[in-house]
């Protein structure tokens, strides 16, 4: 996009974006879900510039996450779920990273995730419900009291439970810390030109997660008209005065589907199981995957365009409905 059609200066490439809106040390959100819509463009362009300490926030998450784990970019973790189904019902490089102690992890329930990211968007501190009463994940904290005092991104408490003030019953609530970003990392179908937002399909905790966000990139495969998604206004996601950047990525979110775009990639996915597995073999992926593959471009270069065809959505349906998913 030139830069008479983009008087906000909102469209740029992702290595821009990241250089200007990711710094060392923030508190990352990644939209999408296991094998659905992660923003893999963004992820792999933090890994080329070497971002260092990040703390993501997510629910279920998959690839991305695991590559930015892998890849040494992350230094702790919130999160419901880590997995990407049948090719690693536990991310493999998040597995080995919690296992070894190199990644402070804390665990909620997706519930619980989704009421942090809420409240974080309504600009409330906490938020209650009562999830969680009798089971392990209010019992045992993956931040201890030390490390949540000493860190300014971090909830003093993992949660409180209280009784509630306008019963009396003696009833307990879970009281939630709001989750408050500094970035947000989001995969859509279309950006209109003026940065207003479509995501087609399922959109998980994303919208949540991009008013929560003090920034938000978002990836996108079209950019087109605003006029066009205008004619039908409901069918928009988030408003334009929320982002930040926007980065046309078309298949941005592979490995990974992007409803009514492209299915996910079994092929890539058994790769990355295979190679992710070992720490040598994984730094051979991230050289081809990443590093030697320095933009999207170059990188679907590499994936192929039989691949690429091989995935591509039927347009009623959604997915490849033909697709081996062996």
């Amino acid at each position: 996009m030139s830069e008479g059609n983009d008087p906000q200066g909102k469209f740029m490439s992702a290595e821009e974006a990241v250089r200007r809106f990711v710094k060392d040390g923030d508190l990352v959100t990644i939209g999408g879900f296991t094998v659905s819509r992660n923003p893999m463009a963004l992820a792999r362009e933090i890994i080329r510039q070497g971002r260092r300490d990040l703390h993501l926030a997510v629910h279920s998450h998959g690839q991305a996450m695991d590559l930015l784990v892998g890849a040494g970019c992350v230094r702790r973790i919130e999160v419901a779920y880590g997995g990407t189904g049948r090719f690693a019902p536990t991310c493999i490089r998040f597995r080995r990273a919690a296992q070894s102690g190199e990644l402070e992890v804390e665990d909620y329930s997706n519930f619980q995730m989704g009421l942090r990211f809420l409240a974080g968007a309504l600009n409330l501190p906490f938020m209650p419900c009562r999830s969680g009463l009798e089971s392990d994940l209010l019992a045992k904290w993956g931040f201890s009291p030390e490390l949540r005092q000493r860190e300014g991104k971090l909830a003093r408490h993992k949660a409180v439970v209280t009784e509630n003030p306008f019963g009396d019953t003696g009833e307990r609530v879970v009281l939630l810390p709001a989750l408050t970003p500094d970035v947000a990392l989001i995969h859509a179908q279309y950006v209109g030109d003026d940065g207003t937002v479509r995501i087609k399909g399922l959109t998980f905790l994303d919208l949540e997660q991009a008013r929560a966000a003090s920034r938000v990139i978002v990836s996108c495969e079209e950019i087109v008209p605003a006029a066009y998604l205008r004619q039908d206004p409901d069918q928009n996601s988030l408003p334009h005065f929320l982002i930040d950047a926007v980065v046309r990525a078309p298949y941005g979110a592979h490995p990974t589907a992007c409803h009514y775009f492209y299915d996910y990639d079994p092929r890539h996915l058994n790769m990355y199981r295979r190679e992710a597995g070992e720490d040598e073999s994984f730094r051979g992926y991230l050289k081809r995957w990443v590093f030697d593959a320095p933009d999207q471009e170059s990188y679907l270069a590499q994936v192929g365009t039989s691949d690429l065809i091989r995935i591509r959505a039927n347009s009623q349906a959604g997915y490849a409905p033909g697709l081996d998913r062996r």
